[in-house]
């Protein structure tokens, strides 16, 4: 199975036989690009697999990290927090921390460049955009999903492939954290990842650092510092001769242009909207029928707790399950055509997709064509979700919509029991929501 797990199964093989892991992943293809090869140097030759390991482990990491130009999913690997990861720009990110703290002589480069972001992201948005200028190719995302779950074989995007789809992003969101906090302390490897990622002893029942990985990249590096990132990596790559032509005729100008664009648009897709799981990750039934669109963006935004499940959510596995329950319910019980609710938000740090931004729902009687139904999963009669579950919508899913055109910007923003005969949200969520923006 690709997931996260059985990558770090093999880390622990490699550490056991005392082979340097950095050097394994290099070699196997994590740094495949014309910059990472410049600042990190060339990869040295494939070591032979280590007796500790399974011919069949070995392949699998060999082909994960491998890198083939047009398959963007090859190296995905699905984390515990039901998140998607690319490996390469994982490892190259923790190699550039661990040569930090060794007292690493960085390359030189004219204009500098952090070797941390360039061999993450900031090449890769370079290229990216800077080969769409002018053209319609798409330059982020998608998103994809999985198989199955439990035992995910093939990820299958779900759209046209860019040089960056979600996954990728989250590897190299993924590698600058952890790069950067190698590079401050010493930490073993596999528990360092162990602990990020949420598989180490304990740490299943809680919310794992990887699920904040959107918030802590906005602190660490935020919209100007990846623009410069991108700006100094396009001079490089002017200089670079595999790269050279493609920036003969890109002026100065153009080029803060680009990178301008390249990191606008990377944070607004991937770092200032939550992650959404989307349908296919959570198991859902189809829709029974044809679904009804609406007409964006919506005015209002209706708040509600599920009630049940009572329990809040508190990780992947769990969150599915209740999505799973709830369209049954809704389905089988209601003879609702889905699951009622536009997004549910669980405590596990993600939004799950009910009906989504563009189909009709079934959450707020009378006023469906009008705004979106988003649910807390729980029973908040006398309690609270968590801090961070709450900002989860109010500081970053509705702020998202507006900006996006799906929600207008002066949006009204209402509990449940305002638009019926009903207790929902629950006398302390309703409590809360009153002094969120919008609220009448």
């Amino acid at each position: 199975p690709r997931t996260m797990d059985s990558v770090l199964e093999v880390l622990e093989a490699l550490d056991l036989a005392n082979v340097s892991i950095p050097a394994v992943t290099r070699a196997l293809g994590a740094c495949s690009t014309h910059g990472c090869h410049l600042l990190l140097g060339a990869p040295p030759d494939v070591p032979p697999a280590p007796p500790s390991l399974r011919q069949d482990q070995w392949r699998l990491f060999a082909h994960l990290l491998h890198h083939e130009v047009g398959e963007p999913a090859r190296g995905a690997v699905l984390a515990p927090d039901g998140s998607t990861v690319t490996l390469g720009p994982l490892f190259t990110g923790i190699e550039v921390g661990l040569k930090g703290l060794q007292g690493w002589s960085k390359a030189t480069t004219e204009p500098p460049v952090d070797p941390l972001y360039a061999v993450t992201i900031a090449e890769a948005l370079a290229m990216s955009f800077l080969l769409a200028r002018g053209g319609n190719e798409t330059t982020l995302g998608p998103g994809g999903c999985w198989d199955d779950v439990d035992n995910p074989q093939n990820y299958t995007l779900m759209g046209p492939s860019s040089p960056i789809p979600e996954a990728m992003a989250n590897g190299a969101m993924d590698g600058v954290l952890l790069g950067a906090q190698l590079a401050q302390r010493p930490i073993g490897l596999v528990d360092l990842l162990r602990g990020y990622y949420g598989v180490a002893n304990g740490t299943e029942k809680g919310r794992p650092p990887s699920s904040y990985r959107r918030r802590e990249f906005r602190a660490l590096v935020g919209l100007e510092k990846l623009k410069e990132e991108v700006v100094a990596m396009l001079e490089v790559l002017r200089v670079l001769p595999a790269t050279q032509e493609l920036l003969e005729d890109v002026g100065p100008e153009e080029v803060v242009a680009i990178a301008h664009q390249a990191a606008r648009e990377f944070m607004e897709v991937y770092v200032d909207c939550p992650a959404i799981v989307p349908r296919c990750m959570w198991g859902a039934r189809p829709y029974r029928g044809t679904p009804n669109l609406l007409t964006l963006p919506l005015d209002t935004i209706f708040i509600h707790h599920t009630f049940q499940p009572s329990v809040p959510c508190r990780n992947f596995s769990t969150c599915s399950r209740a999505m799973r329950s709830m369209q049954r319910f809704h389905q089988e019980t209601r003879g609702w055509d889905d699951i009622g609710y536009s997004f549910v938000v669980g405590s596990d740090g993600y939004v799950y997709q009910g009906r989504g931004w563009h189909w009709v729902g079934a959450h707020t009687k009378g006023h469906n064509t009008r705004g979106y139904g988003v649910g807390y999963v729980g029973d908040f009669s006398t309690t609270l979700p968590d801090p961070d579950t709450i900002a989860l919508v109010r500081d970053e899913l509705l702020p998202c919509a507006v900006r996006t055109g799906r929600l207008h910007h002066n949006f009204t923003l209402r509990g449940h029991r305002q638009m019926g005969r009903t207790d929902c949200p629950g006398n302390a969520l309703f409590q809360e929501i009153g002094t969120w923006q919008g609220f009448k």
